[in-house]
Order: C-alpha cells, then sequence, then structure tokens
C-alpha cells in the first residue's frame, strides 16, 4: 500500500519570530500592497481611459499591470494577516490554491515582459512595418498566450505537489506554500519532481531572460545608426523594460535553477521577487514614460473639471465648465 497523505493543514514559520519585527512587517507589507494594488489599477484604468494610449505597449503594459496586482495578492494577504497571529497556519486545498496562483500570476509576468520585448524589436528594428506587424489580432494573441502558459507552468506546479504524499511534520520555514519547501515535506522520494520543477520554472526564468538580453542587444546594435533624439527615445523606453526584467527573472533563477534544497536566503529573495517589481513597476513605466504622465494628468483634469459645479448668477464658474 502507498504512503497515505495526513496532513490537512501546514504551520508557517512566517518571516521573523519576534513580535516587534512582526509587528513592523505589519505596517510595512500593508503599506506596500496597498500602494501596489492602488499604483497597478491607476495604471489600467489611464490605458483603458485615455485614447492616446492605443499603441500595442500600452495593451501589453495594462496586462502586465494586472498581473502585478495578482501576484503579491496570492500571498502578501495571508502573510499580512499571519503577523497578527502567533499559530499561523494552511489549509492544504488553501496551500495549494496560493501555489497556483503565485505560479499562474508571476509565470504570467515573465511571458508578457517577453511579449512586450518582441514588440519593443519591432518598433525599433523594422518601424516601416511596425504597425502591420503589431496589429490587433497579433497583440491580443502574444497575450493571450501568455496568460495560457502562465496557467500551463502553473497547473503542472500544482498537480506534480498535489498527488505528494504528506505524513509529517507540517512545519514549512517560509511565509507562504512553494514548491521546495513542500518537496522538502514530501514522504516519498521527490528527485524526478525536483528535476520537472527546475525544468519548468528555473528554465523557463533562464531562457526568457537569454531572450530578453539577445533582443536588447540587437536593438542596442541597431540604434546605432539612429540620430541622437531617436537614440534617446527609444533607450528611454527599453531602460524601463530592461529594469523590470532585472528585477522579475533575476529572483526565480536564484530559487528554481538549482536542486529542491532550501537556503537560508530564499525567504527574503523571494519576497522581494513578490513585492518589489509589482511595487516598481508603476513608478518605472510612468515616471519615465510622458505619455502615460500626460494621460494621467488630463484624466485627473476632467475628474477635477466634472467634479466642478455651476453657481447660479457667477459667470466665472459657468466658464469653467
Amino acid at each position: 500500500m502507498g504512503i497515505k497523505n495526513n496532513v490537512t493543514e501546514f504551520v508557517l514559520f512566517g518571516l521573523f519570530q519576534s513580535r516587534e519585527m512582526q509587528h513592523m512587517c505589519f505596517m510595512v507589507f500593508s503599506l506596500f500592497h496597498v500602494l501596489t494594488v492602488l499604483g497597478n489599477l491607476l495604471v489600467i484604468i489611464t490605458i483603458n481611459a485615455s485614447k492616446t494610449l492605443s499603441a500595442p505597449m500600452y495593451f501589453f503594459l495594462s496586462h502586465l499591470s494586472f498581473a502585478d496586482m495578482g501576484y503579491p495578492s496570492a500571498t502578501t494577504p495571508k502573510m499580512i494577516a499571519d503577523t497578527l497571529v502567533e499559530h499561523k497556519t494552511i489549509s492544504f486545498n488553501g496551500c495549494m490554491t496560493q501555489l497556483f496562483f503565485a505560479h499562474f500570476f508571476g509565470g504570467t509576468e515573465i511571458f508578457l515582459l517577453t511579449a512586450m520585448a518582441y514588440d519593443r524589436y519591432v518598433a525599433i528594428c523594422r518601424p516601416l512595418h511596425y504597425t502591420t506587424i503589431m496589429d490587433r489580432e497579433k497583440c491580443g494573441f502574444l497575450v493571450g498566450v501568455s496568460w495560457v502558459a502562465g496557467f500551463l507552468h502553473s497547473i503542472l506546479q500544482t498537480l506534480l505537489t498535489v498527488q505528494l504524499p504528506f505524513c509529517g511534520p507540517n512545519e514549512i520555514d517560509n511565509f507562504f506554500c512553494d514548491v521546495h519547501p513542500l518537496l522538502k515535506l514530501a514522504c516519498a522520494d521527490t528527485y524526478v519532481v525536483g528535476l520537472i520543477v527546475v525544468a519548468n520554472s528555473g528554465m523557463i526564468s533562464l531562457v526568457s531572460f537569454l531572450i530578453l538580453i539577445i533582443s536588447y542587444m540587437v536593438i542596442l546594435l541597431n540604434l546605432r545608426s539612429r540620430s541622437s533624439e531617436g537614440r534617446r527615445k527609444a533607450l528611454s523606453t527599453c531602460g524601463s523594460h530592461i529594469i523590470t526584467v532585472l528585477l522579475v527573472l533575476v529572483p526565480p533563477m536564484f530559487m528554481y535553477i538549482r536542486p529542491s534544497t532550501t537556503l537560508a536566503a530564499d525567504k527574503l529573495v523571494i519576497l522581494f521577487n513578490i513585492v518589489m517589481p509589482p511595487l516598481l513597476n508603476p513608478l518605472i513605466y510612468t515616471l519615465r514614460n510622458n505619455g502615460v504622465k500626460n494621460a494621467m494628468r488630463k484624466l485627473f483634469r476632467v475628474k477635477e473639471y466634472s467634479g466642478e459645479r455651476c453657481i447660479p448668477g457667477d459667470p466665472n464658474s459657468a466658464k469653467k465648465l
């Protein structure tokens, strides 16, 4: 007979054992999560409400912002809530659900960044054919493939993990359910599963990183023949993307391109990956993008004007409207 799974819940150790540090984490990460959701939501609203942001780049950016809201939301609210309690537990089903959505949104984000790199390559290296190549159907196809690929990546990770037998102990030295800590708890030989995890998560991150680096090397070589103003605009746009790529892809490569083991630095590395890129991406793509900044100004100006009331007998108020 096979080993039965008699674990119904897992105990999470969290980030810190000190109550003072946990209270600090509650305040800091609550603020970070609110700013992350509001910042990415603002980007999505601005792009969809503005008629000037109809280029494919902004279409991809709106989907990236949605993934950036979902990725931390799969783990951060639970982590924040756990800082208020002494005994941190998560049910088996809740653990697998958290694992699925974390890898779903995280994987989709990587594939969207790859699609955005292709968009920048076509825009800079083949500008005369850009509107023909990057039409609405092509953009929709690339976004759809990104979400489907993220789903397939995540469902494979989840199915590999959920079928493993867990017979105790059930303590996870982390703040959420991830693959490596769960493989460590399984009551079976996880060598093959560990290799599949490396191939699935690690190689996706590595291959995507190499594709992105090569694409930007080609772009930089192509920019040598452009005017100084053209190079400045292209580098400004690509610079934002390169920063995001480094923030998003370096931590997963550290986490998953190695055997199924847990290291002391894993918690901090994955915490950085979950919290910082979704928090910083709205700033990176707005502060360095005049189109988005101008669209936001117009959006708030319209809201400001629509909120003003006409005072009877006051000609100035009528002019405002």
